[in-house]
């Protein structure tokens, strides 16, 4: 009878969910940091940043909207101005999402324009368009565009940052916060960059900070289009990053911006069967209809949507940066010991009307 009692005992335990079991206490998750950040720490978004764009309703008819944050200057300058530009002329307001690669993006834009299933005419771009190099996929880095940077050591203002990166030796920095693809890695106006020493700056004897830096590719970043090179995309094409980060295509490619509300609008569309994920024919019904784009600044204040990031110069910011790479809350056994740029992701909240 007892071992009876114990079996009962023991398949009422583990019939339990999870949410019953009393949580044990330990060292606060880095959601709680944030939760926990005073308001001073927090950055307001402008409204002249911020594009909404309206997806026809789904399957149910519940409306479907994305907020895209614009990057800040000095990053991608010529194609935001596009992007404004492309978003006051109307030009978005009836395009699509054509293309949708599984673990890699979702790509929206006219589908008569450099589209490989394309069949009618494209849309007249409007006037007043910015061509762009190459060379303006990076920029100069200073004191100013990169405050701080994250190293072997962790946070270091910007003129500090290369004396614990040069003890290791260029490419071989054992860092909590090391990147497989630059030697540095950052944030810059709220938003994750690589950074880099160009020629025989590593080897002076007072180094004096990063020279270059560009905008990564995290989940939820907003890219251009593009042709073969020396194309650089107009803005006529978007994308954003659905799956692992495909950091390959840093200074490849310009970065604009990242979603900060909706992205499961379109992180959660059909897979397309053409090639590199593009609708074919016979899938044009996947294409989901894009209503209209506009620059939040334009629309009415009642319907200005309004957003803040946590400021990545804050105490706050360091502490949940560190608590990402080392977990040490109750569900976590193990710290990993470091955490890519890509995970440690800027914290981005609506303010209440």
């Amino acid at each position: 009878m007892r071992t009876l009692l114990l079996a009962a005992s023991a398949a009422l335990a583990l019939a339990l969910p999870v949410s019953a079991q009393e949580e044990p206490k330990g060292a606060p998750a880095p959601s709680e940091i944030v939760a926990a950040a005073p308001k001073a720490d927090w950055v307001a978004i402008p409204a002249e940043d911020l594009l909404v764009m309206t997806l026809a309703p789904d399957a149910e008819g519940k409306p479907r909207q994305v907020v895209i944050q614009l990057m800040p200057a000095p990053f991608s300058q010529g194609w935001v101005h596009n992007i404004r530009l492309f978003a006051r002329s109307g030009w978005y307001d009836g395009i699509s999402v054509n293309r949708v690669q599984d673990n890699y993006v979702t790509q929206w834009g006219d589908p008569n324009y450099d589209n490989p299933e394309a069949t009618g005419k494209p849309k007249p771009l409007p006037e007043g368009l910015k061509v762009m190099g190459e060379a303006e996929y990076i920029t100069r880095a200073s004191r100013e565009t990169v405050p701080s940077v994250w190293t072997s050591a962790g946070k270091f203002p910007f003129d500090a940052a290369i004396t614990p990166f040069r003890s290791f030796g260029a490419g071989t920095v054992p860092s909590r916060f090391a990147d497989s693809y630059t030697s540095l890695a950052g944030f810059a106006g709220g938003f994750p960059v690589g950074l880099a020493i160009e020629g025989t700056k590593a080897k002076r004897a007072v180094p004096t900070g990063p020279d270059i830096a560009w905008p990564v590719h995290c989940y939820g970043m907003v890219g251009v289009g593009r042709n073969y090179s020396p194309d650089t995309g107009s803005g006529a094409e978007l994308y954003t990053v659905i799956g692992h980060a495909p950091r390959h295509l840093d200074r490849n490619i310009a970065l604009v911006g990242r979603v900060i509300e909706g992205m499961q609008h379109l992180s959660s569309l059909p897979r397309g069967s053409g090639d590199l994920g593009f609708y074919t024919a016979e899938e044009a019904g996947k294409r989901t209809p894009i209503l209209s784009v506009r620059v939040a600044s334009d629309l009415a204040a009642s319907e200005q949507p309004a957003f803040e990031y946590l400021s990545t110069e804050s105490d706050t910011f360091a502490t949940y940066a560190e608590a990402i790479a080392n977990r040490r809350d109750p569900f976590f056994i193990t710290p990993a010991g470091g955490a890519d740029i890509c995970n440690i992701r800027v914290p981005v909240r609506r303010v209440a009307d």
